[in-house]
C-alpha cells in the first residue's frame, strides 16, 4: 500500500493502492502506522506522493456504498486519525501531487507543509458537497488552515476541481512543476526544510497549526452528527447515485 524509500535525509512515501489510491479503512490504518513510524526515525523530512497519474481520488465511495452504515462508522474515525496524524507530524512534509488529488486526496495535500503539483494531467479540489456528504471536523479544519480565506467558501461550496496552474492561483498548491521534475523538486524542497533546526521547525509548525488543532479538539462532538449523516440512508443513496453517474462518464 505504501512504498518507503530514502533519499538521504528524506523519506519518500509513495502511495500504491489500487488504481486510484482511494482511501479505505485498511489504507488509512496503514498510512497512519507508517507516519507514526516516520515520527520516530531520524529522517529529516517526508515527501508524500502517488503513482502514475493519481495522487489520491479520495474516499473509496464504492466501499462506502457496499459496506453501508456499519462500514462508515469504522471508516470515518480511521480517516480522521490518518489526516490528523499527517497534519500534526512535527517533521516537514512535502506533497508531490503527481496527478488527481480529489476530495480526501486534496485534504491530504492540504495537510502538508508545502504542496508541489505536476503541470499535467491531474486536477485537485474538494467536491464533497457535490457527492452529498458533510466534512468531519479534521478535514474541514485542515482545508480551512490551508486554503486562502478569500477562496475557501467558493472552493468548498462549488466543489470545483482545478488544473495545476489554476490551483496555484487559488492557493491550493504552492508550486507547479513539469511532471518529469516533480519528485526531484519535491525532494529538494524537503531537503531544504530538513536543513532547518528540527526543534525550531517543530515548534514553529505547532504554533502555526495550533488554532486549527484547537478547533479540531473542540469540534469532536460534532463528528457524531457528521458520522450519522454519512451513515444515513439518504446520504448513502446520494453517494450511490454519485458513484453511478461518475462511473457512467468513465
Amino acid at each position: 500500500m505504501i512504498d518507503l524509500t530514502h533519499q538521504g535525509s528524506v523519506a519518500v512515501l509513495r502511495m500504491i493502492h489500487g488504481k486510484a489510491n482511494a482511501l479505505d479503512l485498511e489504507f488509512c490504518d496503514a498510512l497512519t502506522k507508517q507516519l507514526e513510524e516516520c515520527r520516530q526515525t531520524a529522517d529529516g523530512a517526508i515527501v508524500l506522493t502517488g503513482t502514475g497519474r493519481m495522487f489520491s481520488a479520495g474516499v473509496d465511495l464504492l466501499r462506502v456504498v457496499d459496506g453501508g452504515a456499519a462500514y462508515v462508522r469504522r471508516f470515518l474515525p480511521a480517516l480522521g486519525r490518518m489526516l490528523e496524524t499527517l497534519f500534526s507530524l512535527q517533521k516537514p512534509v512535502v506533497a508531490a501531487i503527481n496527478g488527481h488529488a480529489i476530495a480526501g486526496g486534496c485534504v491530504m495535500a492540504c495537510a502538508a507543509d508545502y504542496r508541489m503539483m505536476a503541470r499535467e494531467p491531474g486536477r485537485i479540489g474538494i467536491p464533497e458537497l457535490l457527492v452529498g456528504v458533510p466534512f468531519p471536523v479534521v478535514p474541514i479544519e485542515i482545508v480551512r488552515f490551508a486554503v486562502p480565506p478569500q477562496h475557501l467558501q467558493s472552493l468548498v461550496y462549488r466543489g470545483v476541481t482545478l488544473e495545476a496552474d489554476a490551483a496555484l492561483q487559488y492557493g491550493l498548491v504552492d508550486a507547479v512543476v513539469d511532471p518529469g521534475r516533480l519528485l526531484d523538486e519535491a525532494i529538494g524542497m524537503a531537503r531544504s526544510f530538513a536543513a532547518l533546526p528540527p526543534a525550531a521547525f517543530a515548534m514553529t509548525k505547532d504554533q502555526l497549526r495550533e488554532p486549527a488543532r484547537r478547533r479540531i479538539a473542540a469540534g469532536r462532538t460534532g463528528d457524531a452528527a457528521a458520522e450519522d449523516t454519512w451513515a444515513s440512508r439518504e446520504t448513502l443513496a446520494l453517494i450511490r447515485d454519485y458513484v453511478s453517474r461518475t462511473l457512467s462518464k468513465a
